[in-house]
């Protein structure tokens, strides 16, 4: 808002030829003036304030529902009642950090591995929401395996996509919870293919593939599953707390322009609230901005009928657990109507949710933090550690009234 300065008629006295009655004249029209320029600047002031800031939104990886939050925020205006117009910007990871860290991008979706090796290097990001509150890698056999336990895995053909990202991280953080090293594994790097690789091993009693493979929880279990065989899942949250997903601004924006940050978390904190309570709606959101996401129209008219259905449901029961419950009841009925192809993606989705949701969202504490900085300086990703608590901060979480 511009500053405004005012100025009494003592301190800036006004000459007049004529008696007290004209000099009453001038004053009462000179305030009338000086109040007129005020409402107009103030007028102006508001309309600045009111006219949305052009915001690219940085998200790795291609569109997809596990970008739901995203989509849901933007589809309900929440972004836009934030004073934001919003545009998605995909790319990698790394190119995110840099563009983040130099304030060229103000706000995006990176892990929490990525933020420490950034700040190690002297680059100023920041996390200040905690997107997946699980750690969303683990590791895959098949439910008749003779493997079951992790420290069942030794000796044993584990796959994974290569010795890099989040899922190379959670297994070296997984194998040293159980007292196991890379190795004491037969390590094998199969590229994006956990799905193919289980189930060549499978059918082909492990004279291929792999016995084993590391694989993100919320739709490779569910691939596998739907392709050849049910399948016991062993997650890294289960041993051990790390930090994985979340967003992301920097140092200067914290420091020049903190409203804004807030608006954004608070924005990015309703949409993802609208996915884990209404799930059907969310998949139908996102249609909008996923190629080919499955959705012929009897699927689309089921689920318009859930999300009618389960917005009233709300009303009456806005309960964390009532919600979990529906979610559980939601998939049952459509398993009736669906097969497992056309569930698949869907499937995706409440398996994702189940790994964001909880008591408090975008909490995170500095424990988790420690477990991944230790875990990156076991990998040799780090020479040393970082100051842990400039990395990412609660400040900017909504106010649970707690």
């Amino acid at each position: 808002m511009p500053q405004i300065q005012l100025f009494s008629s003592s301190s800036a006295p006004q000459r007049l030829s004529g008696g007290s009655g004209l000099k009453s004249t001038v004053r009462a029209k000179s305030l009338a003036l000086l109040l007129t320029a005020v409402m107009l600047l103030l007028g102006s002031a508001v309309a600045a304030q009111e006219t949305p800031v052009d915001m690219p939104f940085f998200l790795t990886f291609v569109p997809n529902v596990q970008f739901s939050p995203v989509y849901a925020a933007l589809e309900n205006g929440h972004f836009a009642d934030a004073g934001m117009n919003i545009t998605i910007e995909h790319g990698d990871e790394n190119v995110g950090v840099d563009l983040i860290a130099a304030g060229e991008r103000q706000f995006g979706l990176i892990s929490g591995e990525e933020v420490i090796k950034a700040r190690a290097n002297g680059r100023p990001v920041v996390y200040v929401y905690e997107w997946f509150q699980q750690y969303p890698v683990g590791i895959v056999v098949p439910a008749d395996s003779p493997i079951e336990s992790v420290a069942d895995l030794r000796g044993h053909k584990v796959g994974i996509p290569g010795r890099f990202g989040a899922s190379y991280n959670g297994l070296v953080a997984l194998l040293a919870a159980n007292d196991l090293t890379e190795s004491d594994i037969q390590l094998e790097a199969i590229g994006f293919t956990a799905p193919e690789a289980v189930c060549v091993g499978y059918e082909s009693n492990y004279a291929q593939g792999v016995e084993a493979a590391v694989v993100y929880l919320n739709n490779e279990p569910t691939q596998i599953e739907t392709r050849c065989t049910p399948v016991r899942v062993f997650p890294v949250t289960a041993a051990v707390d790390m930090v994985s997903n979340g967003l992301v601004t920097n140092e200067m924006a914290i420091a020049d322009n903190p409203a804004l940050v807030t608006a954004m978390v608070t924005a990015f904190d309703a949409g993802l609230q609208d996915v884990i309570r209404n799930p059907a709606q969310a998949y139908l959101w996102s249609a909008a901005y996923v190629d080919n996401l499955p959705l012929d129209d009897t699927f689309k008219a089921a689920l318009e009928s859930e999300a009618a259905a389960q917005a009233e449901f709300l009303a009456t029961n806005p309960e964390h657990t009532a919600i979990i419950e529906s979610r559980a009841a939601l998939l049952e009925r459509l398993m009736a109507q669906f097969d497992a192809e056309t569930l698949l993606q869907f499937r995706v989705l409440l398996n994702t949710i189940a790994l964001w949701d909880a008591d408090r969202l975008g909490y995170s504490d500095l424990a988790s933090w420690q477990v991944t900085q230790d875990t990156l300086m076991t990998m040799g990703f780090l020479t040393g550690g970082i100051d842990l608590e400039t990395a990412f901060t609660n400040d900017f979480l909504p106010d649970t009234g707690e």
